[in-house]
C-alpha cells in the first residue's frame, strides 16, 4: 500500500491495530489461565471483554475511511505475545510468574496506548469525528488497564519478594 497522505497512513495504522486487538483476543485466555492471583485473573478477564469491544470499535472506525475493515498483521503485537508466551513456559513460582505476566501485559498496554494516541491525533486532523470518539474510548480503557496492572503489581511483587525470602 502506498502512503500518499495522512488518510492513507491512518488507514494503514488502523489496519495494524485491528490485527493487534484480534491477536490479543486470542492471547488473553492463556494469561487468564496462567494467573495465580485471583485479582490478576479478574483483571485479565475484564480486559478480554474490553478488547472484544475494542475490536468492534476499531471496525466501526474504518467507516470514515471509506475503505474495508481489513487487518494487516501487527508484527509488534505478534512479538509481544510471543515474548509473553515464552515467559509463561519458564519454570517459575506462581507469584513470580504473575509478576512477569504483569510486565508483559504492561508492554502490550503501552504499545496500544502509543498506537491509539497516534490514531486519535490523526483522526482529529483528518476530521474523522466518529473514529476519534471510538478510538478515544479504546485509549481510555488501555490507560485504565495499565493503571490497574500497576496497582495489582504492588501486591504481586511483594508476594514474589516474600517467596524468595521463604
Amino acid at each position: 500500500m502506498s502512503l500518499d497522505n495522512l488518510a492513507d497512513a491512518f488507514y494503514d495504522e488502523l489496519r495494524d491495530v485491528f490485527s493487534a486487538e484480534k491477536q490479543l483476543v486470542k492471547a488473553l485466555p492463556s494469561m487468564v489461565k496462567h494467573a495465580s492471583s485471583p485479582e490478576l485473573r479478574k483483571a485479565f478477564e475484564k480486559h478480554l471483554a474490553e478488547t472484544e469491544k475494542q475490536v468492534e470499535r476499531v471496525e466501526q472506525a474504518f467507516e470514515e475511511t471509506g475503505k474495508a475493515a481489513r487487518a494487516k498483521t501487527c508484527e509488534a503485537m505478534k512479538g509481544l505475545i510471543e515474548e509473553a508466551e515464552e515467559m509463561l513456559k519458564q519454570d517459575a513460582k506462581p507469584e513470580v510468574k504473575d509478576a512477569v505476566m504483569i510486565a508483559c501485559a504492561q508492554k502490550v498496554e503501552h504499545y496500544e496506548i502509543a498506537t491509539y494516541g497516534t490514531l486519535c491525533t490523526w483522526a482529529e486532523a483528518l476530521g474523522y469525528t466518529k473514529a476519534l470518539k471510538l478510538l478515544k474510548q479504546n485509549i481510555a480503557e488501555e490507560e485504565a488497564t495499565d493503571l490497574g496492572l500497576t496497582k495489582i503489581s504492588k501486591t504481586v511483587n511483594q508476594q514474589a519478594l516474600e517467596t524468595a525470602d521463604a
